[in-house]
């Protein structure tokens, strides 16, 4: 079991930053990928990035690359997802999540989930 705690979310004007964080509860937090969805509303949850269990392979929504680092320490049991030059549409509940299969962008695929943090992004 894994219990998953997001926070860092808040307002922020249109290319401003934002570093969320999702502190995980166990001791199997490295068995597992650990990856970022969020979910605007009206709209489906969307993947946004994933991290292996190391730390050592990320990749990312085509939406976000370039602009959102996801990253990952074990010693702390918490990922983080750093996001710069934020847009509007960036705007959305922001879940992290504790996946089974590391190439799946699926939140089906993902186990553990946290309550979420609002990211909101004016124009």
């Amino acid at each position: 079991q894994v219990q998953l705690v997001e926070s860092g979310g808040g307002l922020v004007q249109a290319g401003g930053s934002l570093r969320l964080s999702c502190a995980a509860s166990g001791r199997t937090f490295s068995s597992y990928p650990m990856g970022w969805f969020r979910q605007a509303p009206g709209k489906e949850r969307e993947w946004v990035a994933t991290i292996s269990r190391n730390g050592g392979i990320t990749y990312y929504a085509d939406s976000v690359k370039g602009r959102f680092t996801i990253s990952r320490d074990n010693a702390k049991n918490t990922v983080y997802l750093q996001m710069n030059s934020l847009k509007p549409e960036d705007t959305a509940v922001y879940y992290c999540a504790a996946g089974a299969n590391m190439y799946s962008r699926s939140s089906l695929d993902y186990l553990y989930w946290g309550q979420g943090t609002q990211v909101t992004v004016s124009s």
